[in-house]
């Protein structure tokens, strides 16, 4: 990385943070995937129930595999799931877990964490009902404001997200968003977290590194 990138991240990244903490979540930097991977698995003990929100960045980092040797319950609704009833079983029980790890769309600067769901299930269980929820996100997730994070969810992460996940929606052909009203668009729910909620606790983990989409 070049010196005056890293500068600007850094800066980025400082004020990001003390944003998050103002805004009474717990929030932490960490400069590789490795060491972010050994920051979640501290937090989870033995005999947890850990529910999983869907997410790249937790794939890329393969925290997920190593939670798999560890001796916790695991609900991952995409992937135990046989068929949609089971599915919706699984999500319900997120609700109800322990911990809950996932990604989120957008970090703005002013710390809001900015999300569009197709369900609600991930958005849901990042305010209510886990006793321990756990943000894992790459610093390419900050953007400036609420607006930017939008464009930049609607423009680029949604129909990325909708080819990847193989939805029938223009975007999925085009590359554009054209706010659609598809059955299978997945930009349904849009959450702002302003603030910790009063009954949740939420721990920001920021990557120095690109992750997720």
């Amino acid at each position: 990385m070049e010196p005056w990138v890293k500068f600007y991240r850094e800066k980025q990244v400082e004020r990001t943070l003390e944003s998050l903490k103002k805004n009474r979540f717990e929030a932490i930097y960490v400069p590789d995937a490795k060491q972010a991977v050994e920051e979640v698995m501290a937090r989870i003990p033995d005999g947890a129930t850990v529910g999983i929100g869907g997410s790249v960045t937790l794939g890329q980092i393969g925290i997920l595999e190593g939670l798999k040797g560890r001796k916790v319950r695991l609900i991952w609704p995409i992937q135990q799931a046989k068929n949609e009833e089971e599915r919706m079983e699984l999500i319900r029980k997120t609700f109800s877990s322990d911990i809950f790890l996932t990604s989120t769309n957008a970090i703005t600067e002013d710390g809001k964490l900015f999300n569009i769901d197709a369900t609600g299930n991930r958005v849901g269980a990042m305010f209510i009902g886990p006793k321990q929820v756990i943000v894992v996100s790459g610093v390419n997730k900050i953007v400036k404001d609420l607006d930017e994070a939008e464009r930049k969810v609607r423009e680029w992460t949604a129909p990325q997200n909708a080819k990847r996940l193989g939805r029938k929606t223009p975007c999925a052909e085009t590359g554009l968003c054209s706010d659609c009203n598809a059955p299978d668009r997945i930009c349904n729910i849009y959450v702002t977290l302003a603030k910790k909620p009063i009954r949740t606790n939420i721990l920001i983990i920021l990557v120095g590194e690109d992750l997720g989409i």
